[in-house]
């Protein structure tokens, strides 16, 4: 059986993987073959996907910031849904990466409306829809809704849409990081040193107007607390060169490493972090944090009063639970002072992190029980016209 399965940017890939993996075990159990076409990253295709386009680096929040890549996503749309012409596939799993899904689901729609259609990890309407036009694209392409949030999950189902929630795939992925004691010794950080994780871009955008913030912050911390050590897993490799020269002109001790975000981020003491999955990453694994996000001025001005839109929060951990859990920045108050106060004050008052700790334990019971990567694969393989 073949199943066509679609996301984008660093997340989707990971998120993608991390189901194509309980895809493939839960069909040895019954017999079943698959084979997975897919646009995604590298970590689909570790997973057993062939790739028809890579859209790891395909990726942008906001207006200014997404016009570079209007004509890439479109001509990989057009490659796409040609290729699902002439090779109808069993299936179709959408994985959030709104405007490329929702022309192909659309289209799957139209011109081949046996193909069952599947969303898993959908896009956040349910957060900061302005209006009720892609929740309803998103509704009517939809066979079967697979949420990962209970707001999202109550939010579609008023909607019309039919939805189960399986909880959030980080629940299963997080079983297998590696302890804070062992990550250390690996990384050769001795106890006596402030490991602190920079998290500062999954895209080309957030470098540009999240780095220099994030590192001026760093640069401050760093005269306060001379023991500390600076950590940044790279997203992509791409983004080594200029984080490189970004730590030699700001003077920060900083590792730069690659393939071992798993160890970094279990063995941070604090994260000073862009908004983002990774953020529930950190909250899962007990890890303090700060995070940041910046868009372009000129995007945010549209957005806040030619699309009145207002996002309660930015964070998937104080979104969860609707309350600020972690201190989150946003655009103008994005700044070096703010993030350093945050910061000093995580990693030097204990009740300050405490209480935070305690809030992540109710985040955490809101994201469902271990297995929800097989409970996901299990859903969709019913969808399959055996």
């Amino acid at each position: 059986m073949r199943i066509f399965i679609s996301t984008g940017e660093v997340s989707g890939d990971l998120q993608g993987s991390l189901l194509i993996t309980a895809l493939k075990r839960q069909a040895a159990v019954t017999g079943l073959e698959l084979d997975i076409v897919a646009l995604g990253g590298e970590k689909m295709v570790n997973a057993g996907a062939t790739l028809l386009e890579n859209t790891s680096r395909i990726g942008s929040v906001g207006i200014l910031e997404s016009l570079p890549y209007v004509l890439p996503t479109l001509q990989i749309q057009r490659r796409t849904i040609a290729y699902l012409k002439q090779n109808p596939p069993d299936l179709v799993v959408l994985i959030d990466y709104m405007g490329p899904n929702l022309a192909i689901g659309n289209y799957i729609r139209r011109n081949l409306p046996q193909v069952p259609v599947v969303y898993y990890i959908a896009p956040q309407e349910w957060v900061w829809s302005v209006n009720s036009r892609n929740t309803n694209l998103i509704v009517g392409i939809t066979d079967k809704l697979l949420a990962v949030f209970p707001g999202e999950a109550r939010y579609f189902q008023e909607k019309g849409a039919k939805v189960t929630w399986v909880g959030h795939p980080l629940v299963d992925r997080v079983q297998n990081f590696p302890t804070r004691e062992v990550t250390r010794a690996k990384l050769g950080i001795a106890e006596d040193v402030i490991s602190v994780a920079l998290l500062p871009a999954s895209r080309r955008q957030e470098l540009k107007h999240l780095l220099p913030v994030m590192f001026q912050a760093a640069q401050v911390i760093q005269t306060k607390l001379p023991q500390v050590h600076f950590w940044i897993p790279l997203s992509l490799e791409i983004y080594r060169e200029p984080i490189e020269k970004a730590i030699q002109w700001y003077g920060l001790r900083g590792s730069v490493v690659s393939g071992k975000t798993q160890e970094v981020l279990a063995a941070a003491d604090l994260a000073i972090t862009k908004s983002g999955t990774v953020n529930l990453e950190l909250a899962l694994l007990k890890v303090p944090q700060v995070v940041l996000y910046r868009l372009h001025p000129i995007t945010a001005w549209i957005a806040r009063t030619v699309l009145k839109g207002s996002i309660p929060f930015a964070s998937p951990p104080n979104l969860v639970v609707m309350k600020p859990i972690v201190p989150e920045f946003l655009q103008e108050q994005a700044t070096p002072e703010n993030i350093t106060q945050a910061a000093l004050e995580l990693l030097l008052n204990p009740k300050r992190k405490e209480q935070m700790l305690v809030d992540y334990q109710e985040m955490r019971q809101c994201l469902g029980e271990v297995g929800v990567c097989d409970r996901a694969a299990k859903e969709i393989l019913q969808m399959l016209n055996l």
